[in-house]
């Protein structure tokens, strides 16, 4: 009779899933779709990251003519809109897909089809937005290069790259009429629309299918206060993105039609209303933050407790300010809109609000300090970038608590104050965060630790270079320097800081490439890292690293809050955290079992139905943006005709295969323990 030594786990699965190319194309193993959002993410980092180094180099110099204004519209509209919704959302997306089933103690997520379907449907998205670069335009066929609407260049001017203005120019916000048909008449702002209405349509999927795994795919024994902070930041964020995505799917829909069809929904000429556009975009963008923020909350969340050898502090108080934080989000809007001319009463309210919101976010703060305090700390690198990320989200929520002073916000609106106050929020809060996320549990995708030494270089380098790049903005914006200016005067005064910044945006730069390069050491050179390197408290880090493909040998029972740490601890008789004596021996028997499944697993079967149904909808897009010609119209009948073969092919192909989910039940089949 076999043993558990003598064999590998019997896991049945389609033979498309062994290896290769086709195994990534239609794989639907939540890690590999968490691997592939992740891998895709960082590369429009790095491209987003370039975009802001030729803005920095550009605005080192007063009277600069690096860029022309077109090219300068450009880049601005496009590194924000990629850093926001081609970075940080699908950053989140890549730790929520991976992680959330392992936290939950499930093998998968709801649906793992529809799991995938968001991942290739946000990759065309991307790949659509971009590919304005090479198909778009700013200028419609009647204007020459260099012509201008208003006082504002469009193309061609002095300076240099005038290549890269063939992309959305309306900034990552699209104000209406501005980046309506009036005033910007080529096909860039429609590539704009229609892009970030595929990857919103990503983010629904996505958020559906977390609220439903989180309800519903828990594993027994683990209530709703039992849950990891990180699986509850993710619930949160989920119906924040429900909430919000449909109201900028309207908003956009509205710009479309405006371009494309003729209606007239923000042209104030016939009886529109642009203010309609700026309620809801704020509507959506308020709550965005949120989206963006929340789950760095939750990944700080995790890795303080593990690096302070202590429980988190305040665990409900934790849960629900995070919350009360995106309930109060949906009511702070028009904070950006106190320089739009809204009613006294209006802008006390949301100026009220805006005071509000602190509160909970306050209670977050606290409570890691809390947590901190007395604890016995271990700066590794993940500890690192927590400790940075909480430092720059209290000087960026200071600054941002400064807008709900109405006066002081009018200053503020359009300067390069609020640059300041929206990086040190999302690139000191979120993208430290997923940093410090990317080094604790990198174990899981590899099965060895990062370089500690280069970890922390990496982190002094980001550290120094980003206070370098943003801290001087907060003075640049109080002495007046517009955001989004193409040129500013040297007898401004402004040079010295704008010369700083663009040092210290290097830097960054500098920071990026000494991750990559121990990225990249890692992955055969890294230290080992065993089960729970960490000494870690959470369900992830009961199985085997690199995790399994089926995730769970044996589907945890869960009885307390940090379940996997009190089985490896208890308490002195004055509640000081005491290891067990058998801890060792019992993640030596967790790794075994991990590798060694008690009966076979069935894994859902791949397919090639989610990237045909994805790769439609750029086609559709690509169509309508050309729809008055012949060619526009076939590539809408293609990306129509795709979209319906994938969803049939979908609904007729089984999710496992039948022969190869049938279980040998043999006694030679089912290892003893």
């Amino acid at each position: 009779m076999a043993t558990t030594a003598e064999r590998a786990p019997t896991i049945y699965h389609h033979p498309r899933a062994e290896g290769g190319l086709s195994s990534w194309l239609t794989t639907v193993d939540h890690k590999r779709i968490g691997v592939m959002y992740g891998y895709t993410a960082f590369t429009f980092f790095l491209i987003g990251g370039l975009e802001a180094l030729l803005l920095r180099i550009h605005l080192a110099q007063a009277n600069s003519e690096f860029l022309t204004a077109g090219a300068y519209n450009a880049l601005f509209t496009m590194h924000g809109t990629t850093m926001i919704f081609l970075v940080v959302m699908p950053l989140a997306s890549a730790f929520m897909n991976y992680l959330l089933p392992l936290q939950l103690g499930a093998r998968d997520v709801a649906f793992p089809r529809l799991n995938a379907l968001s991942f290739w449907i946000f990759l065309f998205g991307g790949i659509f937005l971009y590919s304005t670069f090479l198909f778009g335009s700013a200028l419609p066929p009647s204007y020459p290069g260099g012509a201008a609407v208003g006082n504002m260049p469009i193309n061609g001017g002095p300076g240099g790259f005038d290549f890269l203005a063939s992309a959305p120019n309306g900034g990552w916000f699209g104000y209406q009429p501005h980046a309506g048909p009036d005033f910007s008449q080529g096909t860039v702002l429609d590539y704009w629309a229609f892009g970030l209405q595929i990857l919103g349509l990503a983010s629904l999927i996505s958020a559906v299918n977390f609220i439903v795994t989180v309800f519903n795919m828990r594993a027994k024994g683990m209530r709703l206060l039992r849950m990891p902070v990180f699986c509850w930041t993710t619930l949160v964020t989920a119906f924040l993105l429900l909430f919000s995505l449909p109201i900028i799917a309207v908003a956009l829909f509205m710009v479309t039609f405006d371009r494309q069809f003729g209606a007239v929904f923000f042209d104030p000429a016939v009886g529109g209303d642009p203010i309609l556009w700026q309620h809801l975009f704020w509507l959506f963008g308020h709550p965005e933050v949120y989206i963006l923020i929340i789950p760095a909350f939750g990944i700080v969340s995790e890795v303080v407790p593990v690096f302070s050898r202590k429980p988190l502090f305040g665990y409900a108080a934790m849960v629900f300010s995070t919350i009360a934080i995106a309930f109060l989000g949906f009511g702070v809007w028009a904070h950006h809109m106190f320089a739009s001319g809204i009613p006294p009463v209006a802008q006390a309210a949301f100026g009220l609000g805006t005071m509000t919101i602190a509160i909970p976010t306050g209670i977050k703060i606290f409570n890691w300090l809390g947590t901190i305090w007395l604890g016995r700390l271990r700066l590794k690198t993940p500890m690192l970038f927590c400790l940075g990320m909480i430092a720059m989200f209290v000087i960026g929520g200071l600054s941002g608590v400064t807008h709900a002073v109405v006066p002081s916000d009018w200053q503020q609106t359009d300067t390069y104050y609020i640059v300041a106050h929206f990086h040190y929020v999302i690139f000191g809060g979120s993208l430290f965060a997923f940093f410090g996320g990317f080094y604790y549990w990198y174990p899981k995708l590899r099965g060895r630790l990062m370089s500690e030494k280069l970890g922390k270089l990496h982190f002094w380098l980001t550290f120094i270079g980003f206070n370098l790049t943003f801290a001087p903005m907060h003075w640049l914006g109080l002495q007046g320097m517009v955001r989004r200016t193409w040129k500013y005067g040297a007898d401004f005064g402004l040079e010295r800081w704008n010369r700083l910044s663009t040092v210290g945006s290097f830097i960054i730069a500098l920071a990026v490439l000494v991750f990559l390069f121990n990225w990249w050491r890692s992955k055969t050179k890294g230290d080992v890292a065993g089960l729970d390197p960490w000494d870690a408290r959470t369900l992830e880090w009961t199985i085997p690293n690199p995790t399994p493909e089926y995730n769970y040998a044996v589907v945890p029972v869960v009885s307390e809050l940090d379940d996997f740490w009190h089985r490896k601890y208890t308490e002195d008789p004055e509640g000081r955290p005491v290891r067990r004596p058998d801890a060792d021996q019992l993640i030596t028997r967790l790794e075994f079992e991990g590798l060694n499944p008690p009966e076979p697993i069935p894994l859902p079967r791949p397919s090639y139905f989610p990237i045909v149904l994805a790769a439609g909808i750029p086609l559709i897009s690509w169509g309508l943006v050309y729809h008055l010609t012949a060619w526009g119209k076939a590539l809408v009948a293609i990306g129509v005709i795709l979209v319906l073969g994938g969803a049939t092919g979908w609904g007729i192909e089984p999710l496992f295969d039948e022969a190869l989910t049938e279980v040998d039940d043999s006694p030679e089949a089912v290892p003893t323990r």
